[in-house]
């Protein structure tokens, strides 16, 4: 006889050592557990019984784990579901969240972890807490958006799920190169909005001047040079999905006009006076800190920003999800060998850790970059650690010398970006200031790590990695 005083977990794993371990460990956390190791069983149990939660894999004999979700979303849409998974990746994540799924972990998952999980779900479950419901199951022949399977992608990933089947505007923060558009795509191709065109426009590379007749089209003869009417990007989503790069960059009156179509999704072309009505999904990025925009007064309308952040989704930098790098290279490196014409691309695993170890300051773009670059120069062979380190290596015009000023060092990098030589230079200049200052700091602390992270206001871990990526720094006693 089961106490019903118990929170009770149906189990539904194939795999008897796997399923014995994860009895042992939440019977001791006072849950009573039902162990199936089939789908169609666990139906049955749920059929005849009450439980809490269930905890599923995703790959099961017969019916696999997301179509018992499915199932039981249909008959106990109550209930939460946590799925496992060994092959956990970008749509899993986004798919079993997009079905309601309460959450997933990926095996081999820690004991605790699991334990914080499904105690917290149990919690919920029992406070009528329900799960949340998205869209209906896109159709696109599009891959995976986005690569990686470290915890700040996952998360991600989730939150995609949970808000892409909605249709709040959704803004999207993070660093150049970080992937902003592709994060974008992922939420038009898992939404209700699939089917509709998606179009971006980049605000900061059309003039000002120009925009808002990229926006909202305009008449014949609205200004010099319009010979002809155009169809704006508001007018071709319909139905859709519009993605506009960079908004922080959009000057003052253009915003105005941009929340003007927003709040009642109404606009006039340029030089006319016909109102168009139009029902478009904004989806908005930055890599600029609009929050802190919007607080200090910095040109950013607040009424704008609020409009536009129904949604907020940050995007971790490559530096903060670094188990992803080696899925990353490996995944550019197949991306151009075809197009460089390399059969067998290949990379070392020297190589791969040695950029995994790399701080990224152009993310992603910087390492698919770095791939395509070390590719051309190491075929027909391997890539190897020579090749990436050749590639990344700072040239004479990108490293600012000690006693050179501030001002000097930044006129010699426009000069070379002027030149065609350099990019990314505002990446470049916060990297090699960086390095300046734990470089000095070192020296001036005589190597104490702990006395760097207090003068500096971060933690020791972030000092001793920094310490890691400059390889010119004397010896000392004290280190820690």
């Amino acid at each position: 006889m089961s106490d019903p005083k118990l929170p009770r977990v149906l189990l539904v794993e194939d795999d008897a050592a796997i399923s014995a371990a994860i009895q042992t460990l939440l019977r001791a956390e006072d849950l009573e557990v039902i162990a199936v190791d089939r789908a169609e069983q666990a139906l049955s149990w749920i059929g005849q019984e009450e439980f809490d939660l269930v905890l599923t894999d995703l790959r099961l004999p017969g019916l696999g784990g997301l179509e018992l979700l499915d199932q039981l979303r249909q008959r106990r849409p109550r209930l939460p579901v946590v799925l496992m998974t060994a092959h956990g990746n970008t749509e899993v994540a986004i798919e079993a969240t997009k079905r309601g799924a309460y959450d997933y972990v990926v095996k081999p998952f820690e004991p605790d972890e699991l334990v914080d999980l499904v105690t917290v779900a149990v919690e919920r479950s029992r406070l009528l807490t329900g799960t949340v419901v998205l869209g209906e199951e896109p159709t696109t022949d599009h891959g995976p958006a986005l690569i990686g399977k470290s915890r700040p992608m996952q998360t991600l990933c989730k939150e995609i799920g949970r808000i892409a089947g909605t249709n709040l505007p959704v803004l999207i923060l993070g660093e150049t190169g970080s992937g902003k558009e592709l994060v974008a795509r992922a939420l038009c191709q898992h939404g209700t909005r699939a089917d509709g065109p998606f179009l971006a426009v980049n605000c900061a590379a059309v003039p000002e001047n120009l925009l808002e007749s990229e926006l909202f089209g305009h008449e014949r003869g609205a200004f010099t040079g319009a010979e002809r009417r155009r169809i704006g990007r508001f007018e071709q989503a319909n139905g859709g999905t519009l993605f506009l790069d960079e908004i922080g960059d959009l000057a003052h009156a253009t915003q105005a006009k941009l929340l003007r179509a927003l709040q009642d999704g109404t606009f006039q072309r340029v030089g006319g006076n016909e109102t168009f009505r139009t029902d478009v999904r904004l989806v908005s990025a930055t890599h600029r800190n609009l929050e802190r925009e919007v607080v200090e007064g910095g040109g950013f309308r607040e009424d704008l920003f609020f409009r536009i952040g129904g949604a907020i989704l940050r995007i971790p930098p490559l530096r903060d999800r670094r188990d992803d790098i080696p899925l990353l290279a490996l995944h550019f490196l197949r991306r151009h060998a075809a197009t460089l014409g390399v059969t067998e691309p290949a990379v070392s695993a020297e190589a791969l850790d040695w950029l995994t170890d790399q701080p990224w300051p152009g993310n992603v773009r910087q390492l698919e970059n770095a791939i395509r670059q070390a590719l051309l120069q190491a075929r027909p062979r391997p890539i190897g650690l020579d090749h990436v380190r050749r590639v990344l290596a700072p040239r004479p015009a990108e490293s600012a010398p000690a006693s050179q000023t501030h001002a000097a060092y930044v006129a010699r990098l426009l000069e070379g970006a002027r030149n065609g030589e350099l990019t990314q230079l505002r990446e470049r200049l916060i990297t090699d200031l960086e390095a300046e200052l734990f470089r000095q700091a070192y020296h001036a602390a005589k190597g104490n790590q702990a006395q760097m992270a207090r003068w500096l206001g971060t933690s020791r871990r972030t000092v001793r990695e920094a310490l890691q990526r400059l390889d010119d720094l004397p010896s000392h006693p004290a280190t820690d």
